[in-house]
């Protein structure tokens, strides 16, 4: 009866938060496959197959049951940065396990590299849509002193939660749309000149944003619902427009530079 009761109580806790959502991945996914350039598309589609970002964008989250070492020791920390001084990430802010930064990097030269085998593109390609979205969640650029908002403990329309939950699916989810909804929602207000000014693939601006969006969205009431939901709809739907135009901005750059242009990104 000792142990039932111990799994009973496990499983009543909130589950522990890790990145945006299945849906707010998915929507970044989606809204980045809608501003590919032709030549990344086309070497998007060599790696992936029928695979779209979309569904890459999940794939690292989907890992994390994965008993392989390289998914629960390598692989962990690849989903945020700590910034603990200032709202500008340093390199020195990483730690010796590595972090988001770090891993992005570390794919981005791998996408790069005429060498690699289609399997590690195919790994890289999939981490780097994932990061950059994750660098897109405000509590994915945390300050070091909540591990992002998981330990600041909230309710959420009465259930018990964490800020981190809430930012991650808890206001997505709350829209009752499918993720394919939400993303053609999003994608068609993005106006052109959204575009062309969140075209950067500068991964040091978006941190900087999540950073600045973070310390404004700590409640003083704990009790969340309809309110802190009204109050910040905007700002969510904002980070996840950025990311999804900054993963192809990104892709663009290293599959088609020569040919990365704001306004001839987008899908005709």
């Amino acid at each position: 009866m000792h142990r039932r009761a111990l799994l009973l109580a496990a499983l009543a806790l909130p589950a522990p938060a890790h990145a945006w959502g299945p849906i707010g991945h998915r929507i970044t996914g989606a809204i980045a496959d809608e501003n590919l350039s032709g030549v990344a598309r086309a070497n998007v589609r060599v790696l992936m197959g029928s695979e779209d970002l979309a569904e890459a964008a999940t794939w690292p989250d989907d890992q994390k049951s994965n008993p392989a070492p390289f998914w629960q020791k390598q692989a962990s920390p690849w989903h945020y940065v700590t910034v603990r001084e200032g709202d500008d990430y340093q390199a020195s802010d990483a730690p010796a396990e590595g972090d988001a930064m770090t891993a992005l990097n570390r794919f981005t030269v791998t996408l790069r590299d005429p060498k690699a085998s289609i399997e590690d593109k195919r790994l890289a390609l999939r981490f780097v849509v994932h990061i950059i979205g994750d660098l897109h969640q405000p509590l994915h650029a945390g300050g070091g002193d909540d591990r992002g908002g998981n330990e600041f403990k909230v309710t959420w329309f009465g259930k018990a939660s964490n800020l981190h939950s809430v930012w991650d699916s808890g206001m997505v989810e709350q829209r009752s749309l499918s993720y394919s909804e939400y993303a053609g929602w999003l994608s068609r207000s993005i106006t052109p000149e959204q575009t062309i000014a969140w075209t950067d693939p500068t991964p040091s601006v978006w941190i900087r944003e999540s950073i600045a969006l973070r310390k404004t969205i700590y409640p003083t009431d704990t009790n969340l619902s309809w309110d802190y939901a009204y109050q910040h709809r905007g700002e969510l739907d904002d980070r996840l427009k950025r990311a999804g135009v900054r993963i192809a901005a990104y892709l663009n750059q290293i599959f088609d530079p020569a040919g990365n242009s704001p306004a001839s990104s987008r899908r005709k």
